[in-house]
């Protein structure tokens, strides 16, 4: 069965520890996959708007699965829209009061990322690295927006995505406290998203899949920390990165080199020659 779709992560996945990527190397092998009919999908965590300055030569030709799954954009044009409801969202933030010092966090919407003044100006400059679109906010009762998820940096976790106990603490205690309403994924590096239940990458590459009529078993996607499980575990070719975590290459039916190593390229030059296990 032919190769329809391919998803990538892009931190420690698609892009280097620099994040980059070998661009000329890229669109090369995006031409080829176009003409084959190949459907090709960022599938991330981070904000649209940072995701399509990656690909400036084709950011409205490829679809994107961003903020982990609740904002579903093809070819310049939404999909879906995930929202948490305002009392939700409310308690959330009365939960998040209780972050560890050295911690901040965005609140996540459509048009933007929101970010309240209380917070240092050195930690708007770090989350500006993943969210181009963000401003500061007075009080979040003003935020006239679709919220729908929450974006967490934490203190103590290191390169290897292994959390202190400090945080893993903090980390239960959101699930107990917010459970059913809201459901923590690490993105790695000291990175926590609060998510809609349900709305994770997997769920957003269904929603295409059925779009565009493709199979689990026409799709590739590839990934490293604990926010892709269920994307990895859902497509037929789900491939670990080397870097991965080990839950990741536990339910990953492949694997590839490092994202230094430029395992997601490497793989989309057996896709497009035919090679095992795509012959």
């Amino acid at each position: 069965m032919p190769i329809k779709l391919l998803a990538v992560d892009m931190d420690g996945t698609f892009l280097s520890s620099r994040k980059t990527y070998d661009r000329q190397r890229f669109l090369a092998q995006y031409r080829q996959l176009k003409d084959a009919g190949v459907k090709f999908v960022v599938a991330s965590g981070n904000q649209r708007y940072q995701l399509e300055s990656f690909f400036p030569e084709i950011y409205d030709e490829i679809s994107y699965v961003a903020e982990n799954g609740a904002y579903i954009v093809s070819e310049g044009q939404d999909v879906f829209v995930g929202e948490l409801p305002r009392p939700a969202i409310g308690r959330v933030l009365e939960t998040l009061t209780e972050l560890p010092a050295g911690s901040a966090f965005v609140v996540c919407a459509k048009r933007s990322a929101y970010m309240h003044r209380s917070f240092p100006e050195h930690m708007f400059s770090q989350m500006q690295r993943h969210y181009h679109r963000l401003q500061w906010v007075e009080d979040y009762a003003h935020i006239d927006d679709t919220v729908f998820k929450f974006a967490l940096s934490l203190p103590g976790q290191d390169t290897t995505h292994q959390a202190s106990g400090h945080i893993r603490a903090f980390v239960h205690r959101l699930e107990s406290r917010l459970d059913g309403l809201i459901a923590p994924v690490s993105s790695g590096f000291g990175a926590i998203d609060l998510i809609i239940p349900g709305l994770h990458k997997a769920n957003g590459l269904r929603m295409l899949q059925e779009k565009w009529g493709i199979f689990d078993a026409e799709v590739v996607a590839f990934g490293d920390g604990g926010n892709d499980i269920e994307m990895i575990s859902q497509a037929g070719y789900g491939y670990a990165m080397d870097n991965a975590i080990a839950p990741i290459k536990e339910v990953a039916k492949y694997r590839t080199e490092s994202n230094d190593e430029a395992g997601v390229l490497n793989v989309i030059d057996l896709i497009i020659e035919r090679r095992h296990p795509f012959n």
